[in-house]
């Protein structure tokens, strides 16, 4: 199990590595603190009023790793629930110092 897990956070961290169209604009709006790591291993908003292309990229992010999760679990025969507890803690470590977090509450702290 433990193999499967490393196998997977290698994965993770690929899947962290966004196409380049996203790339560029999601950084850029995890700097302004406009969005952060959740604990489930999706992008959110930090905060409510986000326009609209934020809320798109949230969006087309969280829909591509959720994608990317189900396949790393299946293909490790691990739930999707463990994959999204390892690609918090892969997209914690990569997480710039000062961009947001969800701590263990759920509340947004930079890191």
């Amino acid at each position: 199990m433990k193999n499967l897990l490393s196998k997977s956070a290698a994965l993770l961290f690929c899947l962290l590595l966004i196409p380049a169209s996203f790339a560029a604009t999601l950084q850029e709006a995890k700097a302004e603190g406009l969005l952060g790591e959740q604990r489930d291993g999706y992008v959110g908003l930090v905060v409510a009023d986000a326009p609209a292309d934020i809320v798109a990229i949230v969006r087309d992010v969280n829909s591509q790793r959720r994608q990317r999760y189900e396949q790393i679990a299946q293909q490790n025969g691990i739930t999707l629930q463990q994959v999204q507890s390892l690609a918090y803690e892969q997209a914690v470590e990569a997480t710039q110092s000062g961009n947001y977090i969800q701590n263990a509450s759920g509340a947004w702290v930079r890191k």
